[in-house]
């Protein structure tokens, strides 16, 4: 059972496609999506739209995170390739998998996704269908105050 609306979100750390250490505490207003695999067909319609919300994510002030059981070089490629600029981050041993409690089965994670803010969980997608995901979780940022455009 993955974290529920309301939980207290502990600071992560993981490597990103740059192989930079990035922390994700929640504090400000963020987006942590979970995907099963760089470069397959759905993973990558997920990515290449959260890319192109990207710019009004940042003018909201939400940080995006994608996260894979991946490993950096994997991300590297993956985030070249669909000229991503957003963070990837690198979860090869499932453990910022297992601290969001997102279930990682035969090496790769369940598509989930999570809004943060102040800390903790503020919603949280499952069954997500990659089409149009990222769209909808900025309406709904928008839509519930966890973000503002201006």
């Amino acid at each position: 059972m993955t974290l529920a609306v309301g939980d207290r979100v502990p600071t992560v750390t993981a490597t990103n496609q740059d192989d930079e250490t990035v922390a994700v505490s929640g504090e400000e207003p963020t987006v942590v999506y979970f995907y099963p695999r760089d470069d397959t067909p759905g993973c990558t319609v997920e990515a290449r739209q959260f890319e192109l919300e990207r710019e009004t994510y940042r003018d909201a002030g939400v940080a995006v995170y994608g996260v894979s059981t991946d490993d950096v070089s994997s991300h590297e490629r993956f985030a070249e390739q669909y000229e991503l600029g957003f963070d990837l981050l690198a979860d090869p041993d499932g453990e910022v998998a297992e601290t969001f409690d997102v279930a990682v089965t035969g090496g790769t994670s369940e598509r989930v996704t999570f809004v943060l803010a102040d800390g903790a969980v503020r919603a949280v997608y499952t069954g997500v269908e990659p089409d149009g995901h990222a769209r909808t979780v900025l309406g709904d940022m928008l839509d519930g105050g966890l973000a503002t455009l201006e």
